[in-house]
């Protein structure tokens, strides 16, 4: 009976390792398969037969004895997956799509739940992400018409429509930014400058001779004309002269200020030098928009010709910065809209928007930044008034095109992430607008979270849906289907779906397929392993029988 028992011991090393053969033969014949993973298969020993029981040691002394047991040969323990992540391979396909983590596609076959490691799919010609094996669909959640995912983990198939169109958006908020140099030259009139000779013994009389209109600004930026002339007071035929200058300051159409702004101021000259002694002028007026002097420093009394001239601050030329953005009104038709900044004063710039020729301002279209001591901004005025709550202006268009009006907020930022004045030098650009032209889908891209994102002919983009990836409590216990698929069956447990990246661990690499994680220098090695255990076997079984020819001879 021994002899029986090693037979059948060897016959189930024969038949175990020739097992261990077809897993390993598995794996090598899968080295290139997208997804797969290797098998590894381990072996436990079976009955044993009882040949002595032991015994324990007895209180008079005796010790114990061993139990003696012959085995009666060995069996499949098990066969497990090695679930280690594979290596990726770029493929530039954007529906390649590779799994980082231990989650697995889910998709739907004729009805039945099924999951995949294997992430080489296309779009039929309905529009659904497949396996272009069996036609299973990718599931996930499908965005709404404005590109958001809904909540939860229900699931449908992955659905996109080829012929997608995304409708015109008309712009409501467009975003500025930039810098504007603090130490430009502003337009604001500080100081208006007379300079030349009155002649000292001119005996005619003048009233308002040399009447001269210039164009100065004021706090605001805000333009009116000055004019200016002057006249010999002194007794008709009278030595010296003496003379006075007349001003009166009118709006940019020449109309007089309510109330009037008018004055004049008498000169005085030192008889040694002939230079005017006469202190500036301080004028103020219209609400405090206007504060300069009019100095007269630079005047002579001598017996040369009265020549007189005059420079509004000394021929500064304001600086002036633009920046245009492309605007979109409610039928998708474009406009180019520029706003022009004026340095007006220390702290303080315009703001003015041009009137496209392709429609109508209505209102708004012109205010004030103020900056404060650390360059940012401190107040926003539209029309004279304060912004407030929110601060951002807003001005009325009306396009040519036959679209509706349009409200445009100006977003000029607050703090280091808006519009700023500092010593380096000016730049100023639009850095956002939300409207948009109507567009068709173009291309798609699918990011690290399974976002599928439809990027359109107008640049704009919209997530249009999100592809969902499961994990189990235990993926051994899913059975292969074929076709790189599994499904569920006893001891998984139930899947968990979740959105990749955010409630679960595992991230999708799009343009990338993961390849088989089997190592063919290990595989190898157990294969040696393998055939010298089926040798060794079969060696059993062949010593074995020639025993049992022995026995047998012995009856001759």
């Amino acid at each position: 009976m021994a002899l029986l028992n090693s037979l059948f011991s060897g016959v189930s090393g024969l038949r175990n390792h020739q097992a261990m053969m077809d897993v390993i033969g598995n794996n090598i014949a899968n080295v290139n398969t997208i997804g797969y993973k290797g098998s590894r298969i381990t072996f436990s020993d079976t009955f044993n037969q009882m040949i002595k029981s032991g015994t324990n040691p007895t209180e008079d002394g005796a010790g114990g004895t061993n139990s003696m047991q012959v085995g009666l040969g060995m069996k499949v323990n098990s066969i497990d997956r090695n679930w280690n992540q594979g290596t990726f391979e770029r493929t530039g396909i954007t529906t390649d799509l590779a799994l980082q983590g231990p989650g697995l596609f889910v998709l739907n076959n004729n009805g039945t739940q099924q999951y995949s490691r294997a992430g080489a799919f296309i779009f039929d010609a309905d529009g659904k992400l497949v396996n272009p094996q069996n036609g299973a669909v990718v599931q996930g959640k499908v965005a709404n018409g404005l590109g958001e995912i809904p909540s939860g983990n229900s699931i449908q198939d992955i659905n996109i429509d080829k012929n997608l169109k995304l409708p015109a958006k008309a712009t409501t908020n467009v975003t500025w930014g930039g810098n504007l140099e603090s130490g430009s030259a502003t337009l604001r009139t500080d100081i208006i400058e007379m300079s030349g000779n009155f002649k000292s013994d001119d005996t005619n009389v003048n009233t308002n001779a040399d009447s001269q209109t210039y164009t100065m600004y004021g706090v605001n930026g805000t333009e009116y004309q000055v004019v200016l002339d002057y006249s010999n007071t002194a007794a008709s035929g009278a030595t010296p002269a003496a003379y006075t200058v007349n001003y009166t300051i009118n709006d940019k159409d020449g109309n007089s200020l309510v109330p009037a702004l008018t004055g004049s101021q008498a000169l005085s000259f030192d008889l040694a030098t002939n230079k005017c002694t006469t202190d500036p002028l301080v004028i103020s007026g219209d609400s405090g928009n206007i504060e300069m002097d009019l100095s007269f420093a630079a005047l002579r009394s001598g017996t040369s010709s009265t020549s007189v001239s005059t420079t509004i601050d000394k021929g500064d030329t304001a600086a002036v910065e633009t920046g245009t953005v492309t605007v979109y009104d409610s039928l998708g038709t474009a406009h180019s809209m520029t706003i022009s900044y004026k340095h007006v004063d220390s702290g303080a710039w315009t703001w003015e928007v041009a009137e496209p020729s392709s429609g109508e301002l209505t209102s708004g279209a012109s205010g004030t930044i103020n900056f404060n001591v650390g360059g940012t901004i401190e107040s926003i005025l539209q029309d004279g008034n304060v912004v407030v709550d929110p601060n951002l202006p807003q001005i009325s268009f009306q396009p040519n095109s036959g679209a509706e009006a349009m409200q445009v907020n100006l977003d000029f930022g607050s703090g280091t992430n808006g519009i700023t004045q500092t010593s380096l030098s000016s730049q100023i650009a639009s850095l956002s607008q939300d409207g948009a032209a109507s567009a068709t889908l173009k291309n798609l891209n699918i990011d690290s979270f399974g976002n599928i994102v439809g990027i359109f002919s107008n640049g704009e983009s919209q997530t249009l849906a999100q592809i969902m990836v499961a994990t189990f409590p235990n993926l051994n216990g899913l059975v292969s289907i074929g076709d790189n698929m599994y499904q569920v069956a006893a001891n998984a447990g139930d899947p968990r779906i979740a959105e990749p990246g955010e409630s679960s661990t595992t991230t999708i690499q799009s343009g990338a397929l993961e390849q088989s994680n089997v190592d063919l220098s290990e595989e190898f090695t157990k294969m040696i392993v393998s055939q010298r255990g089926f040798q060794a076997n079969a060696r059993v079984i062949t010593t074995a029988d020639s025993l049992l020819q022995e026995i047998t001879n012995l009856i001759r």
